[in-house]
């Protein structure tokens, strides 16, 4: 955002080259007069272009002074349509900042990127954070370990994530924080590795164990060489057992491991 002078020079521009204004363009304009529910831009075409105080920003402003900050500012717009009863253009900052944040979003995901977010809300289902501020959630099954999420372990708290799902069309986006702890500790596992892990949970289709800090699922068709009825009988939680790594999903975040053939 620059200061300029008063004088807008967008009209000579749209006269010279005899463009009209269309929905989804970009103009430039400047602030000239604040108002109780938004701002007055001349955008230089001889109609006032008009921006709502709830099109200023991605996120709500926590302080309401910042919109005095606005008044003869110079910067760019999206433009939501024309108002055809006050002849006004409805003009938009938050949706041309959505606009580069998903394209931020974009070129993010392709750079493979780990992130460390601060934490903004939690919720039975997961937390959710901001990236470029758009609204980003971690699923309750992508947060590493048992945490609790009913406690205020994490509020206010950073976590580190990788991108998970991107879909702009519906505004979604999802991120793993098990992607990114093994994507971190990617030197401590290995396909065909022995190593010991803690049994936490036992379930009737397998036992998850804890390894480094990740959950490894042990699928009761990899157990032993027979089939066990009752994992219960012969297992415990809380007990060491020696395993083999056999996959690795980095972008999901998930480790399985075998214990056929293990003595």
């Amino acid at each position: 955002m620059i200061k300029v002078n008063n004088k807008n020079k967008f009209a000579d521009i749209l006269q010279k080259y005899k463009y009209n204004l269309h929905s989804g363009d970009i103009v430039a304009g400047t602030i000239i007069y604040k108002e109780s529910k938004g701002f007055l831009v001349n955008i230089g075409d001889n109609k006032a272009g008009y921006l709502p105080k709830e099109e200023i920003n991605i996120q709500p402003f926590s302080n309401h002074k910042i919109l005095n900050l606005f008044v003869h500012i110079t910067r760019e717009f999206f433009l939501i349509k024309q108002n055809p009863y006050l002849k006004q253009y409805i003009l938009s900052i938050k949706r041309l900042e959505y606009i580069k944040s998903w394209k931020r979003i974009k070129q993010l995901q392709l750079e493979n990127i780990i992130f460390t977010l601060k934490i903004k809300q939690i919720n039975k289902g997961g937390l959710i954070t901001y990236l470029e501020g758009i609204q980003g959630f971690i699923p309750k099954s992508h947060i590493s370990l048992n945490n609790d999420l009913t406690t205020n372990l994490f509020h206010n708290n950073y976590i580190k994530c990788k991108l998970l799902i991107t879909n702009e069309q519906k505004n979604q986006l999802i991120l793993s924080n098990k992607s990114a702890l093994l994507k971190l500790s990617h030197h401590k596992f290995r396909i065909g590795e022995l190593i010991y892990g803690l049994i936490i949970k036992i379930k009737q289709y397998g036992l998850f164990i804890e390894i480094y800090g990740m959950i490894a699922l042990l699928h009761i068709s990899e157990v032993g060489s027979t089939y066990i009825d009752n994992l219960n009988e012969v297992f415990y939680t809380g007990n060491l057992i020696k395993i083999k790594i056999i996959h690795i999903d980095i972008k999901q975040g998930r480790l399985s491991v075998s214990k056929r053939n293990i003595k």
